[in-house]
């Protein structure tokens, strides 16, 4: 049996930053990096599982899309106890959004054929929450998004999976396999990695592919293959607060106002 845990190395501000020349993104000059912390808790979904069941009985794989400088977070989860790291790398995916790195995902699924997909349900940085979805939607498999607790035996049919819903609610579902599940903050307390197990993982090969090493045309990667693009980022200006005062008429009066002037 196999899990494929796709992570990311997601950025974050230092606290002041400039943004790239072309106003699209932040100057990576400014920015850390780090697997993404959701990233962590799929991570260790699938550690727990392999550790679960008879030894050799499930590998875990972990799959990133992104220049070398993403091995760092690979090795991260190769010292975690993932067996197997793969990196998918091309300049044309620089331009990529959710969907075509999803697309990569997807196929790399299609080729390893995993039990399960276990996702973050989102990532630090950006906060979509489509691309474990959107692997999903793409494969044709079940899928569950926000999955808050997850019990499953290698070789079930099914994983039994409770996620939350609004108002405090949680869903019970059973979701049959193959799957992809995108996991919630909370869910486990994800393990440190010991000093031997560090330099283990950085003894171990990652092994790196383009997208065409994975069935990948031109037409699927990078900007052809995306949906959406980045117009902009900016900083938005920040606004001022007013206490309304006087009579309720005279409230209602400069609320009508304020509303006229932001509507234009």
């Amino acid at each position: 049996m196999k899990i494929l845990v796709p992570v990311k190395r997601v950025a974050s501000l230092d606290d002041e930053f400039e943004l790239r020349d072309d106003g699209r993104d932040v100057d990576p000059d400014f920015c850390e990096h780090d697997l993404n912390e959701f990233d962590e808790y799929a991570l260790e979904a699938a550690v727990q599982i392999k550790e679960a069941a008879p030894e050799g009985a499930v590998e875990v794989v972990v799959l990133t899309v992104g220049p070398e400088d993403a091995d760092d977070v690979l090795r991260k989860a190769l010292a975690k106890g993932a067996d197997r790291a793969i990196r998918v790398d091309d300049e044309d995916l620089a331009d990529a959004d959710r969907v075509a790195i999803a697309r990569v995902i997807a196929r790399v699924a299609e080729n390893e054929a995993p039990d399960l997909v276990l996702c973050g349900a989102q990532s630090a940085d950006q906060g979509h929450a489509q691309t474990g979805m959107s692997v999903g939607a793409l494969l044709g498999w079940a899928r569950t998004a926000v999955v808050s607790k997850l019990e499953f035996k290698p070789g079930a049919a099914f994983a039994q999976v409770e996620r939350e819903l609004e108002g405090g609610l949680v869903e019970r579902l059973e979701v049959e396999t193959p799957a992809v599940l995108t996991i919630q903050l909370g869910i486990n307390t994800p393990r440190y990695a010991s000093l031997r197990s560090i330099k283990q993982a950085n003894a171990k090969a990652i092994e790196c592919l383009s997208p065409h090493d994975i069935g990948l045309a031109d037409g699927e990667i990078g900007a052809a293959g995306a949906l959406s693009r980045v117009r902009r980022v900016f900083v938005p200006e920040r606004g001022r607060g007013e206490i309304i005062t006087g009579t309720p008429s005279q409230q209602a009066a400069r609320l009508l106002e304020i509303i006229t002037e932001v509507n234009g």
